[in-house]
């Protein structure tokens, strides 16, 4: 399984301050800071996201079909996690709803951050 996943930004600062925000939402904060690569969890077991800026000095891209999907809960979370990444700046990709058929039970919400990387909040719900 995934131990962590790492994503390229522009600017740290304003990323990280973002990143903190949003994932606040589901109790996950910062398991490692070095100031050029920093990583969130909810535990040190639990898989982590984390962010850096590219290493070859070159600019970050979001990768075209790449997204990173945060687990929740419940559909209650799904739409803070989603809510507060919009409050903080976020694009949204698709607000909180059932996706595919109702009764498959996947709740989920997209978003892109300041650099373009795709992420989606989601839940299983009964269905």
């Amino acid at each position: 399984m995934l131990g962590y996943v790492t994503v390229g930004v522009s600017d740290m600062e304003k990323s990280a301050a973002f990143y903190d925000a949003v994932f606040s939402e589901i109790g996950a904060g910062r398991i490692m800071d070095y100031g050029t690569f920093i990583v969130w969890s909810t535990s040190m077991e639990a898989c982590g996201y984390s962010i850096l800026k590219p290493e070859n000095g070159k600019a970050c891209t979001a990768g075209n079909g790449t997204m990173f999907a945060i687990s929740a809960p419940d559909i209650d979370t799904v739409k803070k996690v989603y809510d507060r990444a919009i409050a903080e700046g976020a694009t949204c990709e698709g607000k909180p709803g059932h996706r595919g058929e109702e009764v498959s039970g996947f709740y989920a919400a997209y978003f892109r951050d300041f650099d373009g990387n795709k992420l989606n909040c989601f839940c299983m719900v009964g269905g």
